[in-house]
């Protein structure tokens, strides 16, 4: 069963969260978009009160805290992407982080056909292991993640500083957060200006992202709750480009056509 997002936050909205619930429910599935967290206090007891596992997929969340938690420590499960386009990667794959030891084991010996040495088996189990060349990626890109962090904080600064006062909506964002500056996501006040603008900078070799377009409930092999909101903000996000070795006169190149088009 789908729950909707919060309008400002961007986030999954508890209140949607506790109206879903049914006697089937076993777990809460939430994600952390573009880097910023759900309202993990609010899940959390939800998950309490009814007896629920929570699973975060924090696929953004590399690097990002929480009051200086990690936001891979919140709920029983998080997962995160090491795929090619994220903060830290592998150039393909990703992590689980579980807090509770024995789940911890479980999951770890399920990623490699549930080995227990040679000749045993923990349990059942799959081929999700990670490749040498993938760690090798990992370990040449991690020593670097402070100054690639810290250039697309600038980055974010510039369009914070260019796009002020312009007619465009930014995701709310909790004071206490230790932000990763994984992306820079802006809603436009329509689904046809963010076209014009999206073809315009596509004109200029500027190709920014639809993250997330379309929405889930749109997919043809999945059934729910209807999302109006979700539907709604999936039309009108549009992620700008942001990596540390853009230059800062792309970004004004970014910010001008934006403007030139609203």
């Amino acid at each position: 069963m789908f729950a909707d997002i919060d309008p400002h936050t961007l986030m999954i909205d508890p209140e949607k969260i506790e109206n879903a619930i049914t006697n089937n429910t076993e777990a809460i599935l939430a994600t952390h978009v573009y880097g910023y967290p759900c309202d993990v206090a609010a899940i959390d007891d939800i998950a309490k009160r009814h007896n629920l596992k929570v699973i975060y997929d924090a696929a953004h969340c590399f690097g990002a805290s929480l009051n200086g938690k990690s936001l891979f420590d919140f709920g029983d499960v998080s997962t995160s992407s090491f795929h090619a386009t994220k903060l830290f990667h592998t150039g393909e794959g990703g992590c689980i982080v579980a807090n509770n030891p024995e789940l911890a084991h479980t999951i770890y010996y399920m990623h490699n056909f549930g080995h227990n040495g040679q000749e045993a088996f923990w349990g059942v189990g799959v081929n999700a292991k990670s490749s040498e060349l993938h760690a090798a990626m990992g370990l040449a890109v991690l020593p670097h993640i402070h100054d690639i962090t810290t250039r697309r904080k600038a980055i974010s600064h510039r369009y914070d500083e260019a796009l002020n006062n312009l007619p465009l909506q930014r995701p709310t964002v909790v004071s206490d957060l230790q932000y990763n500056y994984a992306y820079y996501p802006v809603l436009f006040r329509d689904e046809p200006t963010l076209l014009k603008v999206r073809d315009a900078m596509n004109v200029k070799n500027i190709f920014p992202r639809r993250y997330f377009y379309p929405a889930l409930s749109h997919l043809p092999y999945v059934s729910g709750a209807a999302t109006p909101v979700a539907d709604d903000v999936s039309r009108r996000v549009l992620c700008l480009p942001l990596y540390h070795d853009l230059s800062d006169n792309d970004v004004e190149l970014v910010c001008q056509t934006l403007k030139d088009n609203l």
